[in-house]
């Protein structure tokens, strides 16, 4: 028997949990795409894998239900995969271990990925039902939204019908999203010769932070460990020689990194102030931070003298300056919208491979040529340090629209089951919908979802009972006819 087989409603959390077991971190959705395919296949139902591997399946109305609106359902099947340090299970070819405690399901030293398997969830739930009824139901699951919504890009609609979609990859109940920002990813390449040099080496960790989604807790103002260490970084280069040995942090460009490891090489004879500036670095941002992140801190640990692989000072001292000089972090609140983060990027991935250090970016902005803007600074910090940018993953913002039959018939129906209004907001994190906005005709859109938090980590949490609300309130909106 599963881990969620006691939960309601029953076949919600079956499927959700038969997607648990499933490798499918992004760029790894080959398994769960055929999981999709032949779901679809052993129901008769039609249904389109893409060489993307997206997929599109659809259920013919219900009868009586043949005159109402198609309702297309969309989500996406790949999570953001990361888990603890000392976690042994391997994402790529390994399932989750669930664990339910309370009102939450979370996942045992990975992230959880209800992000978006709730969503898929939700739609297999759907499609296997008998007695539900329902408009036609069109189901589009795509690939990689986590790292560029390059499913999205690439998907063919060209044979569906309906114009009206619910996205299904929101995390607050009771908030329906009918806009949000557009995005890109930035590759930052600076090449840094290397050589062996004798010294002291020191393993350096900053973490203890928060973390979270670039797109929904970016305006918390925490901690960045990839840009905290550059910081670091700088403070050592301007005062003595250093080398960088290794260089790593964080696991995905759209989520905030926890924690960045580095190795360092400094001379015996600065080996103090070394420490002594470690120390102080890691005091001053202590207090920085000692209401928005009070985690942070720097561990230190020695290694023994000798001879180590490392940058060369000069390429130190210039890769600090560059990491130091990018922008991060929230750039400019909507002047619009009271609250909403206009503009930001995020640093989430800091790595050293071959010759280069890479840092990548998610860039987002709900305004074009902000976005647009910023990657132009980002790109003169980096030709100025003497490296090269890849901009890749670009999407459109998804724009509000003013007359939306399916935006009024949801929120009527939520006053009616509920007794108040739900809250009709943008956000400043990327869906899918303005991309598929731009392949299907005058399209419809509102997103919605249950309670989640810590998505992207491995605190991430699905509320059980929230999970179970949104189902009832999703097959309550299919069932309601028109007029």
């Amino acid at each position: 028997m599963g881990v969620l087989a006691n939960l309601e409603p029953k076949s919600v959390f079956y499927f959700f949990e038969e997607i648990t077991k499933i490798p499918h971190g992004s760029g790894n959705v080959g398994q769960i795409s055929d999981y999709l395919a032949k779901f679809a296949e052993e129901r008769g139902l039609f249904c389109i894998q893409d060489e993307w591997k997206n997929i599109i399946m659809v259920k013919e109305a219900a009868p009586g239900y043949e005159e109402e609106p198609t309702v297309i359902l969309q989500g996406h099947m790949d999570m953001v995969a990361v888990k603890k340090p000392d976690c042994d299970i391997d994402m790529r070819t390994e399932g989750l271990k669930v664990l339910v405690q309370g009102d939450e399901i979370s996942a045992e030293g990975t992230s959880l990925g209800g992000d978006d398997g709730i969503a898929v969830a939700y739609a297999l739930a759907l499609l296997d039902a008998e007695t539900i009824k329902h408009p036609r139901l069109e189901v589009i699951i795509t690939v990689d939204e986590e790292v560029g919504m390059d499913g999205a890009r690439g998907i063919d609609l060209s044979m569906l019908k309906g114009s009206r979609m619910i996205n299904l990859d929101s995390e607050e109940e009771g908030i329906f999203l009918t806009s949000c920002a557009g995005g890109a990813r930035v590759k930052c390449l600076l090449p840094v010769k290397a050589g062996e040099r004798k010294g002291c080496a020191a393993e350096i960790l900053v973490g203890g932070l928060r973390g979270g989604h670039s797109g929904g807790e970016i305006q918390k103002e925490g901690g960045n460990s990839n840009c905290l260490f550059g910081r670091l970084l700088y403070r050592l280069s301007r005062e003595m020689p250093v080398g960088i040995c290794e260089i790593s942090g964080g696991l995905a460009d759209n989520a905030i990194p926890r924690e960045t490891k580095g190795v360092l090489l400094t001379e015996e004879k600065d080996r103090e102030r070394f420490q002594e500036i470690v120390r102080t670095v890691e005091a001053q941002i202590q207090g920085e931070l000692a209401t928005k992140d009070p985690g942070f801190f720097i561990r230190m640990t020695e290694r023994e003298t000798g001879t180590y692989r490392c940058t060369e000072p000069e390429d130190t001292k210039r890769a600090a300056a560059f990491l130091t000089s990018l922008p991060g972090g929230v750039q400019a609140m909507s002047a619009d919208i009271p609250g909403l983060v206009e503009t930001s990027l995020n640093m989430g991935i800091l790595k050293w491979e071959g010759d280069s250090l890479l840092a990548e970016f998610s860039v987002r902005s709900s305004v074009e040529s902000a976005k647009y803007a910023l990657i132009d600074k980002m790109c003169a910090v980096t030709e100025m340090a003497g490296g090269s940018n890849v901009v890749s993953g670009d999407y459109p913002g998804w724009k509000y629209r003013k007359d939306s039959p399916l935006r009024k018939k949801m929120v009527a129906l939520y006053e009616k089951m509920y007794g108040k209004s739900p809250r009709v907001e943008a956000i400043h994190a990327g869906l899918e919908c303005g991309i598929l906005g731009s392949k299907i005709k005058d399209l419809d859109c509102v997103a919605m979802g249950p309670d989640m938090s810590g998505i992207h980590t491995t605190e991430e949490t699905l509320s059980i009972s929230s999970a179970a609300r949104v189902w009832d309130y999703l097959v309550r909106l299919l069932e309601e006819k028109e007029g």
